[in-house]
């Protein structure tokens, strides 16, 4: 090989060698900030705490339901990758305020009373429809709409979240008409995060309806999102007070 040759193979090297170190620099930036993108979205800076509010099985006293379980490792991974930890505390025992620290609560209101509290509170516009019997059981009902339950074939959850209290750190509510909505609604959550940051703000609120479609067959897997409920959701309707579905 003569000497021309053998510097145009070390220039090629060489400006190989560049390219992956620039390459390589250029991943870890993109991957700092969109970590960095993440934490501001869930409230979640390195070494923080949040709480995970779940719900009770309405068929086991005292038992956390499979679903809920499944969405509490959704979560998990998500919170892992923020640097942060959990405290899992039942919807029960829950006797706090909110702000202070981001909190992710599961559940209907009828198996998680911190759900009805929120739902009182932030989302004035949602009665649930928790009825013994009847076409209109477990309805939601967001504004003039209604939403009903089709067991294993259409189920509806709420996905929001709130900004209010003391602190600044939000809630994120999955409320849904059966545990396998909330799953749902937390892989939604998990797996969106960006497009959902980029859309309503990293510290924005919203109340997204989505569709749990053929449970029975799919799982927690196949979901769409129905519509963007947040004005209807957050605002009280006229002369309404309380809720008795609460």
């Amino acid at each position: 090989m003569d000497d021309e040759a053998l510097l145009l193979v070390i220039a090629v090297a060489a400006t190989a060698l560049v390219a992956l170190v620039l390459g390589a620099a250029l991943r870890g930036r993109l991957a700092t900030r969109a970590r960095r993108r993440q934490q501001n979205f869930f409230g979640l800076p390195d070494n923080s705490e949040c709480l995970l509010v779940v719900g009770r099985d309405t068929t086991a006293d005292g038992a956390v339901g499979r679903n809920d379980v499944l969405a509490l490792l959704e979560l998990a991974a998500v919170i892992r990758n923020c640097g942060a930890t959990a405290q899992l505390i039942s919807g029960e025992t829950a006797q706090q305020g909110f702000g202070e620290r981001t909190e992710f609560c599961l559940g209907g209101p009828v198996a998680n009373r911190r759900t009805a509290a929120h739902l009182s509170s932030l989302l004035p516009g949602v009665l649930v429809n928790t009825d013994a019997e009847g076409p209109d059981r477990w309805a939601l009902h967001i504004g003039s709409e209604r939403y009903r339950l089709d067991p294993g074939v259409a189920e509806y959850v709420l996905l929001a979240r709130l900004t209010a209290g003391e602190g600044d750190r939000p809630v994120f509510l999955a409320c849904g008409q059966r545990s396998v909505t909330n799953q749902a609604a937390t892989r939604y959550l998990a797996r969106h995060h960006a497009r959902l940051a980029r859309k309503h703000g990293s510290s924005g609120t919203f109340c997204l309806l989505l569709k749990v479609v053929n449970s029975q067959a799919y799982g927690a897997d196949v979901v769409e999102l129905v519509a963007d409920v947040t004005k209807a959701a957050t605002t009280r309707p006229p002369g309404l007070t309380t809720s008795k579905e609460l």
